[in-house]
């Protein structure tokens, strides 16, 4: 009986856990939500490959024009490569990004590594 208890409770524990990850944050939203993992959807309002620079990440702004923007997504150069695409081809594309969200500066943000964190989404 007890182990049926302790199973019952560890799948309630999983669904709950996938539901939350699995519910779509605006942009606006994810400062909210920073320090959890989640799925922020929105525009990507610019994009910007910040060659030359230390590490050589992309930024995905979204939220806002840069320097307005509520959330951006960086990329780092050494991940690049893994795209199969220039990450900055996302601009104008609506899109959903999963991963922890933090803190980046006064804004939220999530550093993406694989492109299996990345989605083209359809937002209404």
């Amino acid at each position: 009986m007890k182990s049926l208890l302790t199973l019952v409770v560890l799948i309630s524990f999983a669904s709950t856990a996938f539901a939350q990850t699995q519910e779509m944050i605006p942009p606006e939203m994810a400062s909210h939500f920073v320090g959890k993992e989640g799925m922020v959807c929105g525009r990507v309002q610019k994009a910007k490959f910040a060659q030359g620079s230390e590490g050589e990440p992309t930024f995905l702004y979204m939220g806002g024009m840069f320097p307005r923007h509520t959330f951006s997504v960086r990329i780092a150069g050494s991940d690049r490569s893994k795209f199969g695409f220039p990450p900055e081809s996302l601009e104008g594309k609506d899109i959903c990004v999963i991963g922890k969200i933090e803190r980046d500066s006064s804004r939220a943000a999530i550093d993406v590594g694989s492109p299996s964190e990345l989605k083209l989404a359809t937002i209404k």
